[in-house]
């Protein structure tokens, strides 16, 4: 069930603000772990040695921790 938001939405809101982005980054994890997880499911299936998935699953395991460090320490949510 959806979070309910008690007033109308807006991205000034800081705490909307706040709640959106940690809500983005949850659906970035989700995308990382279901996308990752099937290319390397395939890979081992069929036998392969696909280089490029050690870089893709890194590269993108990076940009998930920058993204982490954004939302939880960076971002400022102040009014």
């Amino acid at each position: 069930m959806p979070p309910r938001w008690s007033r109308i939405p807006t991205r000034q809101d800081a705490d909307y603000r706040k709640l959106d982005d940690r809500m983005n980054f949850a659906v970035h994890v989700a995308v990382f772990a279901a996308t990752n997880s099937g290319i390397w499911f395939f890979q081992t299936l069929q036998h392969q040695n696909w280089p490029w998935t050690v870089w893709l699953t890194g590269g993108w395991a990076a940009v998930l921790v920058a993204h982490a460090v954004y939302i939880f320490a960076i971002a400022d949510y102040s009014k």
